[in-house]
């Protein structure tokens, strides 16, 4: 039987959470796959949403571990987000890609496209995918409509430089499954991840 991921195994810190949950099942309603793309933030990071502190966009953010963060990009998309480290810190780990196993024919319709490679490669695509939306902010990842799973196997890891932000882009905080025809861009160098 698999594992259902509880809050305390998101109390680590948002690097090391962001590459410990590739491979993980993320289902929201009996939708979804395994995670194969992820980012870290943190309160330290310039390119946070938690950087300048608490607001009331960002609270979620703020922890307990274990909840939802979800935020709307560019006006247009939902993004989802992890919460981890101890309350009142401000981290997290934004949901970049899954690879579609579950409800795919849902996916295919909320898409509107048939290529499972690119219902769920961005981190907007996951939004529409799985319907996500602020309705599922502050959300606990144990309790439905999540389903969060632990990883069933080692996998091979790369990392490279964050996507789309303006600050601290020198820093190596996306992580990808090696080798996955899932992930939202390519790394470049493919550089293994520590």
């Amino acid at each position: 039987m698999k594992k259902i991921l509880k809050p305390a195994d998101f109390a680590g810190d948002s690097e090391a959470m962001a590459r410990s949950l590739i491979g993980v099942i993320l289902l929201v309603d009996g939708v979804g796959g395994r995670i194969v793309e992820t980012e870290a933030y943190d309160r330290a990071d310039p390119a946070s949403h938690s950087f300048s502190g608490p607001t009331a966009r960002n609270q979620a953010m703020f922890g307990p571990p274990g909840r939802a963060y979800v935020y709307r990009s560019y006006g247009i998309h939902w993004c989802l987000n992890f919460v981890c480290r101890e309350e009142g810190h401000g981290a997290g780990v934004l949901i970049r890609a899954i690879e579609p196993l579950e409800g795919l024919d849902v996916m295919r319709q909320r898409r509107g496209l048939e290529d499972p490679r690119l219902l769920c490669s961005g981190p907007g695509r996951v939004g529409e995918a799985l319907a996500i939306t602020h309705d599922l902010n502050g959300r606990r990842l144990d309790q439905a409509p999540f389903e969060v799973y632990a990883a069933d196997a080692g996998y091979g890891i790369v990392a490279g430089p964050r996507i789309g932000i303006s600050r601290a882009m020198e820093v190596h905080w996306r992580f990808g499954l090696a080798g996955s025809r899932f992930l939202s861009r390519p790394f470049p160098g493919r550089r293994a991840a520590d």
